[in-house]
């Protein structure tokens, strides 16, 4: 049985481990070091398969962890990261990404506070407030 520290730690290793998923070049080492082809470790990136839940995905800083670990579920993807010029590639897909969806967030931020910006009313000329 493992105590509660156990546990901390476990959750701990293994958010860190499935956060790395995120790295292509990380992947792309793993990958030419052959970790890939051993049967135990495809039946760990399966069991790290519950980290899609929303009650352990709320923890996730790299969201594209989760789609490169659905992604090592497949024999061929694995096979191709062995090739370099795919982690690149995945790479370059990523920041693309993050560029896109930064651009998209930030227009989207201004139309917001372009929007809850009052109205302001053009002051009346003169002294209109003396008696």
């Amino acid at each position: 049985m493992e105590t509660e520290e156990q546990a901390k730690n476990r959750f701990q290793a293994e958010l860190e481990f499935v956060q790395c998923l995120a790295n292509p070049n990380y992947l792309n080492f793993l990958a030419q070091r052959g970790v890939f082809r051993e049967k135990t470790f495809i039946n760990y990136l399966k069991y790290l398969l519950y980290w899609k839940e929303p009650e352990y995905a709320k923890y996730l800083k790299y969201p594209h962890c989760l789609h490169m670990l659905e992604l090592l579920q497949y024999e061929h993807f694995r096979k191709e990261l062995v090739n370099a010029q795919c982690a690149k590639f995945i790479d370059e897909q990523q920041l693309l990404h993050w560029q896109h969806y930064s651009r998209k967030r930030m227009r989207l931020q201004q139309a917001l506070a372009e929007q809850q910006q009052p109205q302001q009313q053009p002051l009346p000329h003169g002294n209109a407030t003396t008696k």
